[in-house]
Order: C-alpha cells, then sequence, then structure tokens
C-alpha cells in the first residue's frame, strides 16, 4: 500500500511544466509566424546609410600612399554596383508587373501541389525534425535545439 501511494504521488517533470505552459490554438500560432515574417522582412534590407556620406577633405588619403607606391588603383566592378544598388522584393515585383505585364511573369507564377508530405524543419538548426513544441508549435529536432528553442524563441513574442 505504501509503494502505491509514493508511485501516485510521482509525476514527470516534463508533464508539469507543459501542463502548467500555455498552449496557442492554431489561429494564434500562424498569427504569430506571419509577425515573425514581417519582423525579419523588416530587418532583411535596409538602404546603405553610407551612401550620402561626404568625405572630409581634411581625413587622409590612405589610397594616394598605395598608388605612390607603384600600384593600380582598383576599378569597381559590375558586382560592386549590384550589391550597392539592390532592390528589395517587392521592387522587382513591381517592376516585373509594370516591364511585363502579360503572363508569364512573378504574379502569375503557379506550381501544382506536391504529391508528397510535407517536410517539417527545425526552427532552431533547420535539420529535419520529429518533434514539435507543446505550446507554441514550433519544430525541433533534439534535446539541444528544444533548450535553445525554449531559452530564446518560445513563445517570446507572442501576439
Amino acid at each position: 500500500m505504501a509503494s502505491k501511494a509514493t508511485t501516485a504521488g510521482r509525476e514527470s517533470g516534463r508533464i508539469k511544466d507543459a501542463n502548467q505552459k500555455r498552449v496557442l490554438d492554431e489561429a494564434t500560432r500562424r498569427r504569430r509566424a506571419r509577425k515573425a515574417l514581417e519582423a525579419l522582412e523588416q530587418d532583411n534590407f535596409h538602404d546603405d546609410p553610407h551612401a550620402d556620406l561626404v568625405m572630409s577633405k581634411k581625413a587622409p588619403k590612405f589610397q594616394e600612399t598605395l598608388e605612390s607606391r607603384g600600384r593600380k588603383k582598383k576599378t569597381k566592378s559590375a558586382e560592386y554596383y549590384k550589391q550597392r544598388f539592390r532592390k528589395t522584393l517587392m521592387q522587382l515585383v513591381e517592376e516585373d508587373r509594370t516591364y511585363h505585364p502579360d503572363p508569364p511573369n512573378y504574379m502569375s507564377a503557379q506550381a501544382m501541389p506536391s504529391q508528397f508530405p510535407d517536410r517539417h524543419f527545425c526552427a532552431v538548426c533547420g535539420f529535419p525534425s520529429n518533434y514539435t513544441c507543446i505550446p507554441c508549435g514550433a519544430r525541433y529536432c533534439s534535446v539541444k535545439c528544444l533548450g535553445t528553442h525554449l531559452d530564446t524563441r518560445c513563445l517570446k513574442w507572442t501576439a
């Protein structure tokens, strides 16, 4: 009888923690994922902060000292200008819509649905994942990634 009482009193720590945390419904999970993507999109592209910078005439000109040693001045390649004047996805889509209004274009491109089941990847490292976080629904592949997820991501920016 004593062993039955002690067995009933014991409980898994993970189950107890899972019961205390709130669990998000599917609509909240989708809204949270959309907000996270919007935040990433805002962080993704920035104009060059030094584009309007004017060099002072008093600043030392290191390029001239190198040229005096007999080295040629490097010319800027096309790759430099591609990086300097790159466009956002929305600018490219709008440009495509303006110059190529008839299909096929970006807005009319479609693919058939896949015949294979969805593949799930870890939200932390990107490897294939077999597990799902109970509160937020994010995927993870290992105990190490679960720890990282719980420390840095899980319900930190809930809408």
